[in-house]
C-alpha cells in the first residue's frame, strides 16, 4: 500500500504532479492532489439498481465509498491482468471515492503549460479528457474526473436553486472573469451566475487566456476596475492553472488590487495554505454556488 504524505510543490509555479494509470493499452493521468492513497482491490458490496458504473461500495478505516469502475466509464474491456489492478482512492468537491483502473505505473512532474487542450475535431461536451501530456512516443490524457462524478450523481453538482433563497437581484453593472476549463462548468457558472443577477460575465478556458485579457486592458493605458471587477478561477487548467494565475496578477501592480476568489474542487483545509500563498481573496469549494456568490457579493458590492 501506498500513501501520499505531501505535496512538494510551492504554490504558484504552474507545476503539478500526475499519477499514471493504465486501461487498457491507454495511459491516463490524475492530478496528485486529488488523491488520498493507491491500494490493492478491496472486496466489494453491489448495490442495486445502481449506476452501472458504479461498481458498488467498500469499506476503507471506517468510512462507507463509492467504487467507480473506470472500465464502464471509458467503454473498456477487462483488464487482461487483474492482479495489477489498483484502487485510486480520491478526494475532491468535499467527497470521497474510489476508482478501479486497470494498473498505476508512475508519477510526473509537469508544467501545466506542457498540457494541451483536446481538440474540438476529437472531443466534444461529452469528453472526459480535459488535457493531452505528449511524453516522447505516447500521449497521456487527463480526465475530468469531476465530470464523471457528476454524470454518475447529478445531485453533487451546481444546484441552482441554492440562489432562489437570494430573492431576485440585478448586478448587471458589475464585471466578472471566470477562468474555467470545463465547457460543462462554464455553462453551468454562466447560469447559476445570471440566477444571481451577475448577467456580465466573461469566460476563459484557462488562466493564460484570462491573463491576456487583463494586461490588455492595462496595456491600452486604461484602468482595469472600469471593465473588470472581480476574478473567479478554477485551479486545474491546462497552459495556466489558478494558482499562477493569481500570483501573476498580484504581481503586477496594475491588476494586484482586483479582488481573486478560487473556486475549485481542490479547496480543503490541508491544501487552502496554496492560495493564500498566491494572494487570492477567497477560496470557495465546487459546487458551493451559494457561498461564492455571497463572496462576489462581499467583494464588489
Amino acid at each position: 500500500m501506498t500513501k501520499k504524505q505531501d505535496i512538494l510543490l510551492e504554490s504558484g509555479t504552474n507545476e503539478l504532479e500526475i499519477i499514471e494509470f493504465e486501461m487498457g493499452n491507454s495511459r491516463y493521468g490524475i492530478n496528485v492532489i486529488k488523491v488520498k492513497e493507491i491500494i490493492e482491490p478491496l472486496s466489494v458490496t453491489q448495490i442495486p439498481h445502481s449506476h452501472p458504473s458504479i461498481e458498488g461500495i467498500i469499506q476503507l478505516r471506517g468510512e462507507v465509498l463509492p467504487v467507480i469502475n473506470m472500465q464502464n466509464v471509458l467503454g473498456m474491456r477487462p483488464s487482461e491482468d487483474p492482479g495489477q489492478e489498483k484502487f485510486i482512492v480520491a478526494a475532491f468537491n468535499k467527497q470521497q471515492v474510489v476508482f478501479r483502473v486497470h494498473n498505476v505505473t508512475q508519477i510526473h512532474r509537469i508544467s501545466w503549460d506542457q498540457i494541451e487542450k483536446p481538440s474540438g475535431i476529437y472531443s466534444g461536451d461529452s469528453t472526459q479528457v480535459i488535457g493531452i501530456i505528449k511524453r516522447e512516443e505516447e500521449m497521456l490524457l487527463l480526465l475530468d474526473f469531476e465530470k464523471i462524478v457528476l454524470e454518475i450523481n447529478p445531485e453533487s453538482g451546481i444546484n441552482v436553486s441554492q440562489l432562489k433563497k437570494l430573492g431576485k437581484r440585478d448586478r448587471s453593472d458589475k464585471q466578472l472573469i471566470v477562468a474555467e476549463d470545463s465547457p460543462l462548468l462554464r455553462k453551468l457558472l454562466q447560469e447559476t451566475l445570471e440566477e444571481a443577477g451577475y448577467s456580465k460575465v466573461e469566460f476563459f478556458e484557462n488562466g493564460k487566456d484570462a491573463l491576456e485579457f487583463l494586461e490588455s486592458i492595462v496595456k491600452r493605458g486604461e484602468d482595469v476596475k472600469d471593465h473588470v471587477q472581480l476574478v473567479i478561477t478554477d485551479i486545474e487548467m491546462p497552459q495556466m492553472d489558478g494558482h499562477h494565475f493569481t500570483k501573476r496578477i498580484r504581481e503586477n501592480t496594475a491588476l494586484a488590487k482586483l479582488p481573486v476568489i478560487i473556486f475549485s474542487s481542490l479547496i480543503t483545509d490541508d491544501l487552502k495554505h496554496k492560495g493564500e500563498g498566491v494572494g487570492a481573496d477567497d477560496q470557495v469549494s465546487k459546487p458551493e454556488i451559494a457561498e461564492l456568490v455571497l463572496k462576489i457579493d462581499q467583494y464588489i458590492l
